[in-house]
């Protein structure tokens, strides 16, 4: 990634926790990084690491329980709610769920037309919002035919490109993915995977893509930031974390990730021990319970996300020096 690009959106130690009986359950925890104007970050890690509560609380779908997400030089979780509605044209979200996050009692050209009558755009005129709502199924690679149907009609690869069509209404500068392929077949993966490449080029759109797959991030992100229990532990562009992950979270991921090749085979890290609770979660670097490399100070001291090399973030005390 070029560094003289312009950074889009700059996170600054942002946390969010959520009360339980339990105590404060840390979703993110103290979380920094920025996303470039015009690329993909994939954001990947298990289930329950935080990445989706961070994508929604970057766009304010979620109130932030502190730090800053900056957009083109201003912190929107200030902003008010008139700041917010004017915000909303610039920044999308498309959800997991495809059949989860449509009305179903509404056709596709009603699906579609919500942000755009929502926003005032076209001041009414019926006309210029059906062109528009054309062409954004023709964008989306949606057949005219569909336009009465209804989502129960489809299949969970068409109304997929529902929801990327209604995020795209507005002409949004950056859009949050949050696991958009996950619900769907290996097939149908792949063919949404290369309409948001496509559109991506074509459109010059922002993106982070939210996933638990890193072989799935990998087609389509510019650079990965991998998550563990609330917190970012890796961060570099893709072919730095596939070819040389140098956190121990990252290499067992990776080491999982089959080689379609009879004849070969990766070396299987087993990870041993149990994900600490997000509930007041304990000190020291949370992957040390599960760490074949931990020493003392792991249990001891949180290491820091910190660049060891240009471009390349580590959050871990020994990751030049992993031994036994």
């Amino acid at each position: 990634m070029n560094g003289s690009r312009e950074k889009l959106i700059e996170v600054n130690h942002l946390k969010k926790y959520f009360p339980t009986k339990k105590g404060m359950l840390h979703a993110v925890d103290d979380v920094s990084f920025f996303v470039y104007e015009g690329e993909t970050l994939g954001l990947v890690g298990e289930s329950g690491c935080g990445k989706s509560t961070l994508g929604r609380v970057m766009i304010r779908l979620l109130d932030a329980t502190d730090g800053e997400v900056i957009y083109r030089g201003e912190n929107i979780l200030k902003y008010n709610k008139r700041q917010m509605k004017d915000l909303r044209k610039d920044v999308q979200i498309v959800f997991q769920d495809p059949y989860s996050s449509l009305n179903p009692r509404l056709s596709v050209s009603e699906l579609i037309a919500e942000p755009l009558i929502v926003n005032n755009v076209y001041n009414g005129s019926k006309a210029e919002r059906d062109a528009r709502i054309r062409t954004l199924m023709d964008t989306v690679g949606l057949a005219q035919r569909l336009v009465h149907a209804y989502p129960h009609e489809l299949d969970g690869g068409r109304r997929q490109r529902i929801g990327i069509a209604r995020s795209l209404a507005l002409d949004p500068d950056f859009i949050v993915l949050d696991e958009p392929v996950s619900a769907l077949d290996v097939c149908i993966q792949a063919q949404i995977l290369n309409l948001l490449n496509t559109l991506k080029k074509e459109k010059g759109f922002t993106y982070i893509f939210i996933a638990h797959n890193l072989s799935v991030v990998k087609h389509v992100s510019d650079r990965i930031a991998v998550m563990y229990l609330g917190k970012i532990v890796e961060l570099s562009d893709y072919r730095t974390v596939f070819a040389g992950p140098l956190h121990p979270y990252t290499q067992a991921l990776l080491s999982a990730i089959p080689i379609p090749k009879v004849d070969q085979q990766r070396d299987r890290i087993i990870l041993e021990g149990d994900v600490p609770s997000p509930i007041e979660p304990p000190e020291g670097c949370r992957f040390a319970g599960r760490c074949r490399y931990r020493k003392d100070i792991c249990s001891q001291k949180t290491p820091e996300l910190r660049e060891i090399e240009k471009g390349h973030f580590i959050a871990c005390h020994f990751a030049r020096n992993l031994s036994m």
